[in-house]
């Protein structure tokens, strides 16, 4: 796919003006006050066998929005007694936790690690997921993308997000967790997901963010019919008249808005040519990054000119690995 969005150069000073609900903060502020009404983040931890000898991992259940039961995976190197840096890792669009063999970068490197599963989703590639999402009963298009979108206090990914602050809630409970070193990260959904963490949670050590959605939606309606975008422009093909209440709900998720308030160190990583996420999207929450706040965190943004969506695969998980190991190693 040849390169579609702005030039490099214009990237790189790329920082649009995102319209802001005047309630943005009262709104995620009441929404995540809710979820901890329910009590404590955890519902159980119970320890499965996974087939591997150096890995030792557990199924969770947490409290997330309005305390629901949301699974995940939790894993810690086999015979490390000291508490551990975690990393708390959410999944793409579609995918669900899968087994818990399937990820083993973060914990191999030495870290505590918590896989959240996306709840009403799983089953589009992957090896599925364990979380229903039992209020996803709005009005809204089949894919998680659209549902509720109508309304910000119906929409899946307010759920989502207020999932993934509480999964960080959670692994800070666990045993075998170092609480005040505890990172969020993501690709696609999952970088949308971590970034959103970020300017919720203000106390996250490190955040690392590839190719993410839900940042500089609207350039990214224009751009690209590819999903999950394009599930929301073909509801909107045909529900001509939803177009303001549908920007209304997804000004409350935009990643350039929980970019501004976010105070981690992050690491981002970019496609230029990618069409699923629009890189214009990246560069606008990361020239945004902190803006918000006091200080001047560590960024670091690594682009790939002539990868999609894919970004730069494993050779960017490496600069990962050595990049947050120089935050929280020992």
């Amino acid at each position: 796919m040849p390169a579609f969005d702005l030039p490099p150069a214009e990237l790189e000073r790329h920082r649009p003006d995102i319209e802001e609900p005047a309630d943005f903060d009262a709104f995620w502020e009441r929404t995540l006050k809710e979820a901890s009404a329910a009590g404590d983040p955890l519902v159980s931890v119970r320890p499965v066998e996974n087939g591997l000898r150096l890995t030792e991992t557990w199924d969770v259940t947490f409290r997330g929005f309005a305390g629901d039961p949301v699974r995940a995976w939790f894993s810690l190197p086999a015979n490390v007694a000291e508490p551990l840096p975690a990393v708390v890792e959410f999944a793409g669009y579609g995918r669900g936790r899968g087994l818990p063999h399937e990820r083993l970068t973060w914990v191999n490197a030495g870290y505590a690690h918590l896989l959240m599963d996306n709840r009403g989703q799983g089953d589009q590639y992957g090896c599925g997921g364990d979380t229903p999402d039992p209020r996803a009963l709005a009005p809204g298009g089949p894919g998680p993308a659209v549902r509720g979108l109508l309304d910000p206090r119906d929409y899946h990914y307010r759920r989502l997000i207020t999932d993934a602050v509480r999964a960080v809630a959670a692994v800070r409970a666990l045993p075998g967790v170092d609480a005040g070193r505890v990172a969020a990260v993501g690709n696609s959904q999952g970088g949308g997901l971590a970034l959103a963490v970020a300017g919720l949670v203000p106390d996250l050590a490190a955040l690392l963010v590839t190719a993410p959605l839900l940042c500089g939606i609207h350039r990214a309606l224009d751009l690209t019919d590819v999903p999950p975008y394009g599930e929301i422009t073909a509801y909107l093909s045909v529900h001509r008249g939803a177009q303001e209440a549908a920007y209304r709900t997804l000004s409350y998720v935009e990643g350039v808005s929980f970019a501004r308030r976010a105070h981690a160190p992050v690491h981002f990583g970019v496609g230029l040519r990618d069409t699923v996420c629009p890189p214009s999207g990246a560069y606008a929450a990361f020239n945004r990054y902190a803006e918000r706040t006091a200080g001047d965190p560590a960024k670091v943004l690594h682009a790939y000119p002539f990868n999609g969506h894919e970004g730069g695969d494993a050779v960017h998980v490496r600069r990962q690995l050595e990049w947050l190991a120089s935050l929280l190693g020992d």
